[in-house]
């Protein structure tokens, strides 16, 4: 067995390790009371799966739908000022986390929000803010608007410029233009795009526990959270798991049919040569429709920065329970994507030990498979849901709040693990097609070719998985929640904390820190990857 497939072999079995342990914890605890177990398959459980897809659909169709005119609108007009800076601000609730942007719309359609006054005069009745249905279809339009909105402007960009210039030399309005050059490609875009986002939002945690309100705006997420955290109901726990996973495989086998992509969403070119005449009529409707998009996602985010920076910081900057959780959020955050870096480096280079093992001829093992596109299925099972099943696995050994680090640590790698993976392959690839055949003649292998070969090539590539890997676990709260104590805080529990004590003002300034910290993190991710592709 080739030494490069070691790791990787590793890789795969402690990711199977998570995961299956997770999936014996709730079995075994499901055996224990099996009949507590299907009772929990009651009109509660199917309530709350009901207003789970309901909420999903809502929230699809509100994103998709919008994110279709306006990217048509940016499409038709391929050139202007400010163009790259809209794309670039459409880019950024995707690094946003969600507990701060629900802070933010928050700070806008709160009881106390900066629209309150005018909801109040419209309604004729005192402002009570926006939660429950309303306040997670805003949140998720926000977040949702913009990365839909990309992914058909790319889209569209496939288009030929043939096509637009027969289009312009033909004399096609806007009506004709979108029927028969823009529609196709849109249309067929549109399956995988609303699939990704109707995911996105059937497993949506953050947003619906901060912005829910209520039992009637519940979805299973959530009150598997609610089960164990407040009323410590295993067995209606391990029901709204199982219907959960149901769910999400169901919904990953629809998307891998559909074929939905979202691996070019942060490489949109900022102008494209095009051939098309924009009546002035049209100009000024794609005018209001863009500024319109702009507005909206443009507004929770400067609501955010004003909130915070009329939080009292001094005073915030110079507790020593921020200070605690900014540590504890910084370390556990570099710990998940050392570890999410290296379960990618080893699985892409035992992916690629394996695929020149075999005849090119022939199709790649279940094993290669495995290493490639498979680990990108720990994304069916959500963090909640392994914290629930370790949870459970745990409570009857060990304190379950003391091991919180390493848990938060651990699914927070395996989950940032197949978009670092992703970063890093291409280099990885790119590098062994130049250097693989050298490396075997002059026997340079093992320590030696990382050192002498590859670390030079996939400096870059790992700095962008580590800088994205911690972006994502600096501002998640899925698993903390659950394993969260007064003794082990991370900046988003100590900022959901602060919420559920009316400490607005407070979770304002750690919502501007901890968007702030994410966003660096982002660009620089952003900034390393375009750098790396440049020297390739």
């Amino acid at each position: 067995m080739p030494s490069r497939l070691v790791p990787g072999l590793a890789a795969l079995s402690f990711i199977a390790l998570l995961i299956g342990g997770a999936f014996f914890g709730l079995g075994a605890e499901a055996l224990k009371d099996p009949s507590g177990a299907v009772a929990a398959f009651d009109g509660y459980l199917f309530r709350i799966a009901r207003f789970t897809l309901w909420q999903a659909v809502l929230s699809t169709v509100l994103s998709v739908l919008p994110a279709i005119a306006v990217a048509r609108a940016l499409s038709r007009h391929p050139s202007f000022f400010g163009r790259g800076l809209i794309l670039k601000l459409f880019a950024v609730p995707l690094a946003l986390p969600a507990i701060v942007a629900a802070l933010g719309i928050l700070a806008l359609f709160g009881r106390a929000g900066y629209f309150a006054g005018i909801a109040s005069t419209v309604t004729g009745s005192p402002w009570t803010g926006i939660y429950g249905l309303s306040g997670i279809l805003v949140a998720h339009v926000f977040f949702n608007l913009p990365l839909a909105t990309r992914l058909f402007l790319e889209a569209l960009q496939t288009v030929p410029a043939d096509q637009w210039r027969l289009a312009s030399q033909l004399g096609m309005g806007a009506r004709s233009t979108f029927r028969l050059v823009e529609w196709p490609v849109l249309r067929a875009a549109i399956p995988g795009i609303a699939g990704l986002v109707f995911m996105l939002c059937i497993t949506s945690f953050t947003i619906v526990l901060v912005l829910g309100g209520g039992p009637r705006a519940t979805t299973i997420e959530v009150a598997i959270y609610q089960a164990l955290r407040f009323d410590f109901d295993p067995a209606r726990a391990v029901a709204l798991t199982a219907t959960q996973i149901v769910l999400t495989v169901a919904m990953i086998a629809l998307l891998s049919r559909l074929g939905a992509n979202t691996t070019g969403d942060a490489n949109l070119s900022v102008a494209r040569k095009g051939y098309v005449s924009v009546p002035p009529g049209e100009r000024v409707a794609n005018i209001l429709v863009i500024a319109s998009a702009l507005c909206f996602v443009a507004a929770p985010l400067a609501a955010t920065v004003l909130a915070g920076l009329q939080a009292d910081l001094v005073r915030l900057f110079g507790e020593a329970t921020v200070w605690r959780a900014t540590r504890t959020s910084i370390i556990l955050a570099i710990s998940s994507a050392m570890l999410a870096a290296v379960l990618a480096l080893a699985l892409v280079v035992a992916r690629h030990t394996l695929e020149l093992a075999r005849p090119r001829a022939t199709r790649g093992s279940w094993l290669e498979q495995m290493t490639d596109s498979g680990v990108g299925f720990v994304l069916v099972v959500p963090p909640i849901v392994i914290g629930a099943g370790w949870f459970i696995l745990l409570r009857s050994t060990v304190d379950v709040f003391t091991v919180a680090p390493v848990m938060v640590a651990t699914v927070n790698a395996v989950m940032a693990m197949p978009f670092a993976l992703r970063a890093i392959r291409p280099a990885y690839d790119a590098a062994s097609e130049r250097h693989e055949r050298l490396c075997a003649q002059l026997g340079i292998a093992g320590w030696n070719r990382l050192r002498l070969v590859d670390w030079p090539v996939l400096r870059r590539p790992l700095a962008t998985a580590f800088a994205f890997a911690m972006a994502l676990s600096l501002g998640d709260l899925g698993v903390i929640a659950l394993f969260g104590s007064d003794a082990v805080q991370t900046l988003p529990y100590l900022l959901l904390s602060r919420m559920g004590s009316y400490r607005t003002e407070d979770a304002a300034g750690l919502a501007l820190m901890l968007g702030l910290l994410c966003l660096i993190l982002i660009m620089a991710a952003d900034w390393l990857g375009r750098e790396a592709s440049h020297e390739r």
